[in-house]
Order: C-alpha cells, then sequence, then structure tokens
C-alpha cells in the first residue's frame, strides 16, 4: 500500500544528515581558534553560520509552538517543564510519570525497559517526548537558540500524521497514505538530529568525554535508520549516554 514511502522515507533521512553535516563542517575549528584580526572570508563565514543556527533555531521554536497550540491545555499542564524534583531515590512511579523536568531526569536504559514493554512502547513515546522537551528548554535556557523541535514539535506531528493517515488509509481517502510516510520520514529524522544533539552533549568538552569513557560520539546519526531489531540496540545506546550525561 506505501509503495513510495521508503523512496520518500530515505530523501528525507539523507536530506537530514546531510544538513546535519553542513552544520557540522559550517563551524570549523579555525572559526573558533581565530586570531584578533580575521580575513573578509572568515567573518562572512561567520555570518552565514549565524544565519543558518538562526533559521534552525527559528524553524524549531516555530514548529514547536505550533504544535504545542494543538494539544488540549489540561494536557498541557500535565506534562509541563517544571524544576527538577526527581532524585536518585525517588520512586520508580514518580520516575516513570514524572513530566519533563529541567535540568533533565537521568533515565537509565533499565528504567526505559520498564516502562516501554509493559506498555507496548506508549511510554516509550512519552520518553521522546520529555527528553526532546528537557533538551529543547535547556538549549533556550542556555543560549536562546534550540537545534531540536521540543516535545511537542517532534511528537505531535508524527501523533497526527499516524491518527489521520491510517484510518483515511483503511477508507481508501487520498491522501491518507502520504500522511503516515510523512509522519514516519518526520520522525526518524528526529532521531536522527537527535543522536547527533547527544553526540554534540558527550564530547562537549574533554572532562565529559573523560568522564563518559569516550574519545569520540557515541553514536552515528544514520544508525536511526536501521531496521529493527538493531535500531532498538542503538536507541538504547542513545538512551545509555543520555541518561549518563544527564546525572
Amino acid at each position: 500500500m506505501l509503495n513510495i514511502f521508503p523512496a520518500l522515507t530515505c530523501s528525507l533521512i539523507l536530506l537530514g544528515v546531510f544538513l546535519s553535516s553542513v552544520k557540522g563542517f559550517a563551524a570549523p575549528r579555525i572559526l573558533h581558534a581565530a586570531a584578533a584580526v580575521r580575513p573578509p572570508s572568515l567573518l562572512h563565514a561567520e555570518k552565514s553560520k549565524d544565519g543558518e543556527d538562526n533559521f534552525i533555531s527559528d524553524f524549531c521554536i516555530g514548529t514547536n509552538t505550533f504544535w504545542k497550540g494543538l494539544v488540549m491545555k489540561p494536557v498541557r499542564d500535565l506534562v509541563e517543564i517544571r524544576p527538577a524534583t526527581i532524585t536518585p531515590d525517588s520512586p520508580i512511579i514518580d520516575k516513570l510519570t514524572s513530566p519533563p523536568e529541567l535540568p533533565g531526569i537521568p533515565r537509565p536504559v533499565w528504567l526505559t525497559i520498564l516502562g516501554s514493554v509493559p506498555t507496548g512502547l506508549v511510554w516509550y513515546g512519552y520518553y521522546k517526548f520529555s527528553v526532546e522537551e528537557e533538551l529543547y528548554q535547556y538549549e533556550l535556557q542556555q543560549t536562546g537558540k534550540v537545534s531540536g523541535c521540543g516535545g511537542y514539535g517532534t511528537l505531535f506531528p508524527f501523533v497526527y500524521g499516524i491518527l489521520i493517515g491510517f484510518p483515511a488509509s483503511f477508507l481508501h481517502i487520498p491522501g491518507g497514505e502520504l500522511f503516515v510516510e510523512v509522519a514516519g520520514a518526520w520522525i526518524l529524522l528526529g532521531q536522527v538530529n537527535l543522536y547527533n544533539r547527544v553526540n554534540e552533549l558527550c564530547t562537549e568538552s574533554e572532562d565529559m568525554k573523560s568522564e563518559l569513557g569516550l574519545t569520540e560520539g557515541p553514536l552515528f546519526e544514520w544508525w536511526a535508520v536501521l531496521p529493527p531489531p538493531l535500531d532498538v540496540v542503538v536507541g538504547l545506546r542513545q538512551v545509555h549516554f543520555l541518561s549518563e550525561y544527564g546525572e
């Protein structure tokens, strides 16, 4: 039924990986270690990077704001981010049901499995929402810019796409399949971006790399498109290192 899904998804994924690569190359080390007097070409490169970062940040903030506005207020109130209250000694049920916090809640692999398996991965969707929203708010607080669409902008396009697309496809309504395809591509691109951001966090300083026992980023972004069960293994690796960073 979804005969163009592989082509559309792969195209969007490759676009996401390309944009991630451009972002990485757009800030060569020479700009960070430049002398006081910089050639015009370097100044132009810095301005270009600032413009690119602003565009990405504005897009992500706009996306998060738009989709947050489509969520019912009682639901928004339940998952509104709050200052950190969860501690290592907090009961497991509190860790599983807590709204996103700032700083983020460390959620180790065992806790993620405990919440995900009995709920048929429903809780993993909540985990995805929470970590994306925590990273979004953390970046906004630290720099005023963001590199991800937050919990609302990452998860809810996927949720609405599936809720609309599957019934429409079942009823043979034109466009139903496209909704499902775009929803799948969007969540995969979000995962690619999440892996990139986790790499940046885990390698932000030599002390952090030493503490985590790393010499380079622990993830490859393209791992997000591996088929099951390999994607699950990679996902758990992301869960582990993000939790270790949070601790």
